[in-house]
């Protein structure tokens, strides 16, 4: 005989899960409203492991007792909160900014993949190979430059060989990049 028990619930759980799952809603619009579409980006490092968080919290607090909404929100409110506080310092404190974000780095400058950066990375050449497919780069020659993002996101820059060169402004900030 089959154990059906496992896709049963508790009499009040779909009640406890809608209302749930309607307060944290209406909490994470307020919450945006007050901090910022910015709490939810992908901006940095610690930008996504902010919205991870926060991912988790709801999932948990709508799906199960423990913990109860009242701690949801709370612990909400804290992760919203750092997000402000360290969203602002970033602005106003250029330590803050390097303390909290992984710089961006340069893989390739232009058709030459830089071995060392890749390392430093943590990637291999297949894995910028998989980058320059997914970008749509059809010859080595078209790369101007590879950077692996502070959010571990990969961009390509690329054009026709005969096009000008990638503006300096661009790669400011990108480690690797011969300035």
């Amino acid at each position: 005989m089959i154990d059906w028990t496992w896709i049963r619930a508790a009499e009040d759980a779909p009640l406890m899960i809608v209302c749930s799952a309607v307060a944290l809603y209406v909490l994470l619009i307020l919450y945006t409203r007050l901090v910022g579409l910015r709490s939810f980006s992908k901006m940095s490092a610690f930008d996504f492991a902010i919205t991870i968080a926060i991912g988790s919290i709801l999932a948990s607090v709508t799906l199960w007792q423990k913990p109860t909404l009242l701690e949801g929100a709370v612990a909400l409110g804290v992760l919203f909160g750092l997000q402000f506080v360290v969203g602002n310092l970033r602005k106003r404190l250029p330590g803050v900014t390097a303390l909290v974000d992984n710089a961006p780095l340069l893989l390739m400058d232009g058709p030459e993949v830089l071995p060392d950066n890749l390392r430093r990375a943590n990637m291999t050449e297949a894995d910028l190979r998989a980058k320059l497919r997914e970008a749509n780069v059809t010859r080595l020659e078209q790369v101007r430059a590879v950077v692996m993002e502070s959010t571990g996101d990969v961009s390509v820059l690329h054009a026709s060989p005969d096009a000008p060169a990638v503006d300096d402004a661009l790669l400011e900030d990108v480690q690797g990049h011969p300035r």
